[in-house]
């Protein structure tokens, strides 16, 4: 079966869709304090189905990199202008990171030096503009043989840093949350008043552990360029990705016993489970959606995905704009309208869950009316 390659691939942004929705799912219960296990991240080491969000969208992210810029990687006269364009798209990631870092809970309470003394650096949006660009740059400038090749030595490279370097103040190598050598460079450099407020000592979305996130990005990339081929039938393209996505996960299995799997680390057993995992993923989409075009079920994870970062940034910052208006002294209205329409037709575990479901739901009103006004907003 032989079928040309679409430059737009419908079931990328079906899997950027998919993984935002899941994103607002697990970031928005009911209660922190009645959630389902898989809705959960794992404690430390381990990986549960809320822990392939990230990776999966930095994945995405990688892949998107190979079909945007795929056509100027060839003409070194653009590169300056593609980067530029890339840097300019990194900052604003980070900034509205920091945005939502720094916004306060309670207007009341702010107090502008101290939330500047402690507001969080480090953060999710703040991580994907990071690996954008530097993927961006990866991409341009090395030809895909050296992009595999930085890929491994990343890997392999934050191995031997986490595994066989000593932890100053600690005297040996770890992976304990707060005496590992991410740990240890992060209270360093960014100090403990930014790093994140549940943990304090250590960040999941630290210094050291963006560099084996940039090698999730380079995943992508790499996966984005074969599926790019025009010389290679879909036939053909689904079998080595498919093949690829299980090797890479059988691999991370076998290093998960001398580097365990932990997403707040991000080891590179975790890269390479977690990619194969979204490379499997994204091959069966594509086999779907694209090479036989049955997309009838694609729709509302499209509308998702055309304003993914707009709708996260949103989803953080409502809640607390939300809560800040006070229904009962002590009671936002957000919590006041959980506690009047959920808690007290489920149970406390299913009312978190209904919530959520609500969230995503009301969302995708807002997004589909966006879709259909052709209202996207590029971040």
């Amino acid at each position: 079966m032989s079928l040309s390659t679409p430059q737009r691939l419908l079931s990328l942004d079906f899997f950027r869709g998919l993984t935002v929705a899941a994103m607002i799912l697990v970031n928005n219960p009911g209660s922190w304090g009645h959630i389902y296990s898989p809705l959960e991240h794992a404690e430390w080491n381990g990986c549960t189905p809320t822990d392939l969000v990230f990776p999966f969208f930095l994945f995405i992210v990688g892949v998107s990199i190979a079909y945007a810029m795929g056509s100027k990687k060839d003409d070194p006269t653009s590169h300056k202008k593609t980067l530029f364009k890339a840097f300019k798209r990194a900052l604003v990631l980070f900034g509205l990171g920091l945005i939502l870092s720094f916004f306060p809970r309670n207007f009341a309470d702010f107090d502008l030096v101290n939330a500047l003394q402690h507001i969080r650096i480090p953060g999710v949006l703040q991580r994907i503009g990071v690996v954008f660009f530097i993927a961006s740059i990866i991409f341009l400038k090395l030809s895909t043989k050296n992009i595999y090749r930085t890929f491994i030595l990343i890997l392999f490279g934050y191995w031997l840093l986490m595994i066989f370097v000593p932890v100053p103040g600690v005297g040996y190598a770890n992976l304990e949350k707060e005496t590992n050598l991410g740990a240890w460079l992060d209270r360093s450099i960014l100090t403990e008043a930014h790093l994140w407020k549940s943990a304090k000592t250590w960040d999941p979305e630290g210094i050291l552990s963006t560099l084996p996130a940039i090698a999730t990005g380079l995943f992508g990339v790499l996966v984005g360029i074969y599926l790019r081929r025009k010389d290679v039938e879909v036939g053909t393209k689904m079998a080595w990705l498919f093949s690829a996505g299980v090797a890479a996960v059988l691999l991370g299995l076998l290093w998960d016993l001398e580097f365990p799997i932990n997403k707040a680390l991000w080891t590179s057993s975790y890269v390479l489970y977690t990619g194969g995992l979204a490379t499997i993923f994204l091959a069966l989409s594509y086999w779907i959606i694209d090479a036989n075009n049955y997309n009838r079920f694609t729709k509302p994870f499209v509308v998702y995905g055309v304003n993914a970062i707009t709708v996260f940034f949103v989803s953080g910052l409502l809640p607390r704009l939300l809560n800040m208006i006070k229904i009962k002294p002590e009671t936002g209205a957000l919590t006041w309208f959980n506690q009047i329409f959920f808690t007290p037709y489920f149970s406390p575990i299913n009312a978190s869950l209904a919530y959520a479901i609500f969230v995503v739901l009301f969302f995708y009103v807002i997004l589909w009316l966006m879709y259909k006004k052709n209202i996207i907003i590029k971040v």
